[in-house]
């Protein structure tokens, strides 16, 4: 079984950072994509950011999170991450890390609470 290991969440001031980070167990095969979703209380799960394994100059960032987010890479221990700076209250959700192997396999992580207040 592939299991996606997700950790980085917590409480951050409005305009703090935050760096979420996602790899694989079970696997020693590298996805293709790598990216993330976010869902807040009572809204729908919402698009954050993917980006290809194989060339991160190919990266999708969503509106909401565009200049103020970057996937830098850890390739020595196969870990992605979602580095978040000057967060909004708005920022706030269950951010959930999502691997695509292949072309067509999907694995998603437990989710880490992200939650932005003063």
């Amino acid at each position: 079984q592939v299991q996606v290991v997700e950790s980085g969440g917590g409480l951050v001031q409005p305009g703090g950072s935050l760096r979420l980070s996602c790899a694989a167990a079970g696997t020693r095969l590298k996805p293709a994509l790598v990216g993330w979703y976010r869902q807040a209380p009572w809204k729908q799960r919402e698009f954050v950011v993917r980006i290809a394994a194989n060339d991160d100059k190919d990266t999708l960032f969503s509106y909401s999170v565009k200049d103020r987010a970057t996937i830098p890479r850890d390739y020595a221990v196969n870990t992605a991450y979602l580095q978040m700076n000057r967060l909004k209250p708005g920022d706030t959700a269950v951010y959930y890390c999502y691997l695509v192997f292949g072309s067509d396999h999907t694995y998603w992580g437990q989710g880490a609470q992200v939650t932005v207040s003063s």
